[in-house]
């Protein structure tokens, strides 16, 4: 889906339904033989979301999102182990961008006193509170703060409005965001992550390689989801809807000299499906 500038979604559309179907993938992993993380919350989004009237998607797209279900969880949990590591760090500020409906203010490990901000379309951290709530479910992390804006906007202002604090470390991520931003796009996130930085805070990002956006390996995926379709009875002469990727993208910002930023980044996992 194409974005606009003033577009919005309910839960069941646009980046909702996307929070929703990564929801799914990471039930799927915790209901596992032997997952790598834990987390009780996801089927509670799941099971609200279809009470909504969300429906999972068609056949193969399952079987599409399965066939990455490593790499999904290979990510899940290198962001885990990015935020518990950075507490261990002493660092008990953190900002998750794009949250989604993962629940780390809720099954993660937290150090005492830390403050967690999570920014989001204002539609999907609503629906994320009110499933939690229904359940009783309680946040592991000191504060949970909720900042619900689009990051089209300013959300500077609107995480500074809500007491975030300039002027101590964070811990900051950027999970499944970076591939749906232009390069200039990229460019400004960094730019306003490394203004409200100080010495010390550090930043975890998911980043493709060039090779991801070669035209022969989109090529093959393509085809891949073709024969996925096939093989479920689709019509595949129907054009499949696919989410808009920027095909420009920056592995890795260059950061001033001096900078308080410390980078880490989460990679394909070697165990993904191509």
């Amino acid at each position: 889906m194409a974005r606009t500038d003033d577009d919005s979604w309910d839960i069941t559309e646009g980046v909702g339904a996307t929070a929703l179907g990564v929801a799914w993938s990471r039930s799927e992993e915790a209901a596992s033989d032997c997952p790598l993380f834990t987390d009780p919350y996801a089927q509670l989004f799941v099971d609200a979301a279809m009470n909504r009237g969300w429906q999972l998607p068609p056949h193969y797209m399952i079987e599409r999102i399965r066939s990455i279900g490593g790499y999904a969880a290979s990510r899940t949990r290198w962001f885990d182990e990015f935020f518990i590591a950075a507490g261990a760090n002493g660092i008990d500020q953190a900002v998750i961008l794009a949250a989604g409906l993962d629940a780390r203010g809720w099954r993660l490990p937290w150090v005492d006193d830390t403050v967690l901000y999570e920014i989001d379309q204002p539609k999907v951290l609503e629906f994320k509170a009110q499933t939690l709530a229904q359940h009783n479910a309680i946040p592991s992390v000191s504060r949970y703060v909720a900042v619900p804006i689009d990051l089209r906007q300013d959300w500077p202002k609107a995480l500074c409005d809500t007491g975030f604090d300039v002027a101590v470390p964070t811990a900051w991520a950027a999970e499944g965001l970076l591939p749906y931003l232009p390069a200039d796009g990229q460019d400004l996130l960094f730019e306003r992550i490394n203004e409200l930085s100080a010495r010390g805070s550090r930043v975890g990002v998911e980043s493709f390689g060039g090779g991801f956006f070669d035209r022969d390996y989109l090529a093959r995926r393509r085809e891949q989801l073709r024969r996925l379709r096939e093989e479920a009875g689709d019509d595949v002469s129907q054009k499949s809807p696919t989410p808009r990727i920027c095909g420009t993208s920056r592995t890795a910002p260059t950061w001033p000299t001096g900078s308080p930023i410390t980078i880490g980044k989460c990679r394909r996992s070697r165990h993904s499906t191509s």
